[in-house]
């Protein structure tokens, strides 16, 4: 997917401890870089996580599957762009999709990282899924470059 399609694209730098013997980010570091993005996602559509969630529709988000292919490696001291977007609203779920890349003037980098979430929106109480707000999937459309698929 082309980087220009993602609106929401937070940098963060690697930090020592996230590297590995390899000299490399260690995997399962990319999805606390994905989960820090998400945070921001909800922040950029007036939602912050949990308060502007889940106290305002009285529901909540549980992840049901994450998916990442590594197609790179990132180093210490790098910049990585953690570029994030929602691909797909469903009646109760919703699909966000990832591209990291290291952050450099190439005017077409190849990610190191995709990745695909889904979460399902459900009632903490009874844990049974419930159709995502109305107006949360206008906000999401609102805010999107591309409209997510439904």
């Amino acid at each position: 997917m082309p980087r220009e399609d993602f609106v929401c694209t937070p940098q963060l730098r690697v930090r020592w401890a996230e590297v590995d013997m390899q000299k490399i980010v260690f995997n399962g570091h990319y999805l606390t870089y994905i989960d820090t993005t998400i945070a921001e996602y909800w922040r950029a559509i007036g939602l912050p996580y949990p308060h502007g969630y889940v106290e305002k529709y009285a529901n909540d988000v549980y992840l049901r599957k994450a998916t990442v292919d590594y197609l790179g490696s990132a180093r210490y001291d790098d910049v990585l762009a953690v570029c994030c977007r929602v691909g797909r609203l469903g009646r109760s779920s919703m699909t966000f999709q990832f591209e990291i890349f290291r952050d450099h003037p190439d005017p077409a980098p190849a990610p190191l990282v995709t990745a695909e979430l889904v979460y399902v929106n459900a009632d903490p109480s009874s844990m049974t899924p419930a159709p995502l707000p109305q107006e949360l999937r206008e906000r999401i459309g609102d805010y999107e470059r591309l409209a997510p698929q439904t």
